[in-house]
Formats: structure tokens, sequence, C-alpha cells
């Protein structure tokens, strides 16, 4: 929800500086000639999605707030979090990739001597005000400035959850390069990253960046940020490509069709980082469940479960649905079993290379209540059912 206009210049000054800027002038002109932007606002692949939740907002708000399920959304103990330091992160990758999962939708890429960092959030609220909403889970593995270099940050569209004002200002005094999806880019010169270090890409539109190629490409989702929803900033996930390896972001979507056409144009990928939490049958549209997300993996690498490995991301940091803290590790973990597909489950902050995944610990069962019959056996046994998911 972006773009609220105060009725006077007065009430224009108390404007959050986190809400940004629409976009205008030849911003906007761009905008208006982007075939995905019609009657006004950017469209949705597979026709409208819904960005709201459906049915009466009294029978979200008595699930969202139900008070005998609301514990299972956060943690009971202490989220365990890899202590990741640069001189870990400065020893080369031994097959060329690496990715460190820093919490969220926040991953550090480490492709073939390139380091690209995807939808960096370091504050400790995805809001405008630093006093409300929704708070971090578990700290950051390690601090922004401990990070190391940066070649190029990657955002995939305007949320909280995703565009941190924080972190970008802190990143905007560095020489790192920024690719966004259109629209955005006025957020982050209002906040200022200079428009030479800008990629501003609709989707389909390539950037060479150093020896990477960046392609934004569709997804399914919507924008805003501030009180009134315009939807004249663009959401997108992100192919990114070196000589030797290719690795895909989804940002925020709900599942559609076109991720066999991504595949297609781009794939197979050697990871997949595929958001599979925070969904709920209130907005189906606009977010994965974990089955989803298999299901949008597979059709990436082609139809084969052999290809690849899949990171499932934005989970376990932010309580933003009603579903319980752990479910979506839990569903996913035997989501992938069932189809075949490798999963990384690394702990937040815990590096490791495509190339060679360990077997899936579930670690989060060391911070989330148990459910009543215990957890089920993993792996699985073989002669017992292929076990529910954790309620």
């Amino acid at each position: 929800m972006a773009g609220f206009r105060f009725p006077s210049s007065g009430l224009r000054a108390l404007r959050p500086e986190a809400f940004g800027v629409d976009p205008s002038g030849e911003r906007m002109a761009r905008i208006r000639r982007s075939p995905n932007f019609r009657n006004g606002v950017f469209q949705n692949p597979g026709g409208v999605a819904r960005t709201r939740p459906s049915g009466s907002m009294l029978e979200f708000a008595k699930v969202f707030f139900d008070k005998d399920t609301r514990p299972h959304r956060v943690p009971k103990g202490t989220v365990p979090v890899h202590p990741t330091t640069y001189a870990d992160l400065a020893k080369p990758p031994v097959g060329g990739l690496r990715l460190t999962w820093m919490g969220h939708s926040s991953i550090l890429a480490e492709i073939d001597g390139h380091r690209v960092l995807f939808d960096p959030v370091w504050g400790q609220r995805c809001s405008p005000f630093p006093f409300a909403g929704p708070k971090r889970l578990h700290p950051v593995p390690l601090p922004l400035e401990a990070l190391g270099p940066v070649d190029v940050v990657v955002i995939s569209h305007d949320h909280y959850d995703h565009l941190d004002l924080p972190t970008i200002k802190a990143l905007a005094g560095t020489d790192t390069v920024f690719a966004v999806p259109l629209g955005v880019g006025a957020h982050l010169e209002h906040w200022g990253v200079s428009a030479d270090r800008l990629r501003e890409l609709d989707w389909h539109e390539t950037a060479k960046i150093g020896g990477l190629t960046l392609t934004a490409t569709p997804a399914r989702h919507f924008c805003g940020r501030g009180l009134r929803n315009t939807q004249h900033t663009l959401w997108a996930s992100w192919a990114v490509a070196s000589d030797e390896h290719r690795i895909y972001h989804s940002g925020d979507t709900g599942y559609f069709e076109g991720f066999k056409d991504i595949g297609a144009d781009h794939g197979p990928f050697d990871a997949t980082m595929i958001q599979v939490g925070a969904y709920s049958d209130f907005w189906p549209d606009i977010h994965m469940t974990p089955d989803e997300g298999v299901r949008a993996h597979l059709d990436l690498q082609g139809g084969d479960p052999a290809a690849g490995v899949m990171l499932p991301i934005h989970w376990g940091t932010f309580n933003l649905a009603p579903h319980p803290w752990a479910e979506p590790g839990e569903w996913m973990m035997r989501a992938t079993h069932k189809a075949g597909v490798t999963m990384a489950a690394p702990r937040c902050g815990e590096p490791f290379e495509p190339a060679s995944v360990p077997p899936v610990t579930p670690w989060w069962r060391e911070a989330a209540e148990a459910p009543a019959e215990g957890w089920p056996a993993w792996p699985p046994v073989a002669s017992g059912p292929d076990s529910a998911v954790v309620a």
C-alpha cells in the first residue's frame, strides 16, 4: 500500500521516510510504456490476484488473533543461528557457488567470484515505524558491515520485509549496484542511492553487472509501502547467471504457470530460493505453500527432481501469517522428500554449497513447541505414513 496523498503540505511533512516516494517524471513515463502496466496499474500474470484477505475482516481477525493458535506462530525457545563470520565468507567456495541464508528472504549468493545480496533486511521490524510492526524472531547472523563488499544488491519488490530503509541507507554509502524492478528505484534515490548505481528492470529485461547476467522475471504478487496502493512499482523474481552457474530467487509470489517459461528461458538452475512461508487460505494468490513451492521448483527445473537444490525462504524470521512458526520447514522437509527434490535446510547464517548439500536436519524443532503427539519420525519410517505436518 504505497503513495498516500496527504491533504496539506503540513501533513505531508509527517509522512514517514520509510514510505518512500511514488515514481514520477521519466520513470513514470517508462512505467506507462510497460506492456505489464494497463489501466493505471501493473498487472499480474494469470489474471487478477487477491491482495487482501478474502472473506470478512472479522473472520480473518478471529483466526489471526486466536488465543489458542497464536502462541504456535512464534518460537517457544531460542532460534538456533549459525555464528557466521567474515572469515568464513572470505574463503572462496570450492565449487564456485555458495549461498548463505541470512533469514527471511535475505540471501548472500557467492557465484564465481561475484557477491549478490538478495532482499537484504537487517532492521529489527518490517514496518515503517521503529516501535510497531512485526519484529525479528531471531538476530541477524552477523552485522551488515561484517558482510564484506557486495557487487550487486537485488530487490524483489518494495514491501517492508524485502526493502528495508535502514539496510538500504547503510548500503547507499558503499559502491554496490542495485538491481530493482521498474519503479522501485524511486524509493532508493529518495534514500540516497545515486541514479547511476541503479539498474531498474521490467520483466524479461536483463542487466549485465560484472560477469553476471541478471534478469527480472515475472511473479504473482503486489507492491506498496504507504496507505494507498497505487500499484506503480513492479514486483519480480530474478534469474542470475554467470558463465558457470545459474540461480533463481522467487521474491514473493503465488504459484502460476509462468514458472515453466522461466525455467525454459533461464534454467535449469543450480539452486532455487523459493518463498514458502506466510501463506494462508486468506491470500492464496500471492504466497505459496510448501507443496506449491516444490511444484514451482520442478517447473523451473523442467520437471527434473534431480536438477539443482531448493532452498525454502520467507519463513522463520517474522510472524506474518496464521500458520505455526515451524510448519513451513516441517512441511517442506516432507514435500521435497516425497517429490525426490534435494532441499537445503541450513540454519540462518550457515553457508552451504549447492554442489554438496548435507542431509536435512530439522533444526527448527529445537525452538518450536512440539505437537501434542510428538514430532514425526525423521527420516520417515519406510512402513509408516508420510506423516502429517505440524499442527
